[in-house]
């Protein structure tokens, strides 16, 4: 019987002290709502004269972000220019544009208006379905032919 008794107040001690540890602990930061840019200066990105522009803000720590920056490049085209801004060498771009998480993914046209733009892991159909469903949008009889 008594040790039943130090069984049972053993655990109201435990118990009592995970409430109150739990509360004096912070709890870590989470990013509930990431944000994506609507509108980018072409001006910042090599290519600026070409009518697409696929942005990727990566990260080297991230392995889905080396997949997305694949994925993005066999994008690239005489219409569609490739952008990869890796946080180490473009802080200030991910500060500019205010990426707060990797991978980031956006197509923006000619006036670096952004049309379509992907948070996180994205398959490469999903990818290139969006840039071909945008390219349609604003679709010119010559397009894709390169000069």
């Amino acid at each position: 019987m008594i040790r039943l008794l130090i069984v049972v107040v053993v655990l109201i001690v435990a118990v009592v002290l995970n409430k109150a540890l739990s509360k004096r602990s912070t709890q870590a930061p989470t990013q509930a709502n990431p944000s994506m840019p609507t509108q980018v200066d072409r001006a910042d990105f090599s290519d600026a004269d070409k009518e697409w522009l696929v942005l990727a803000f990566t990260s080297s720590t991230c392995t889905t972000c080396a997949d997305i920056e694949r994925k993005a490049e066999v994008l690239k085209s005489c219409s569609v220019a490739v952008e990869i801004c890796e946080f180490t060498s473009h802080r200030e771009m991910h500060k500019k544009y205010l990426i707060d998480a990797v991978p980031t993914l956006l197509i923006a046209d000619s006036q670096g208006v952004v049309h379509k733009g992907f948070l996180g892991p994205a398959s490469a159909t999903d990818i290139w379905a969006a840039l071909a469903r945008v390219r349609d949008g604003l679709s010119d009889p010559h397009e894709g032919d390169c000069h």
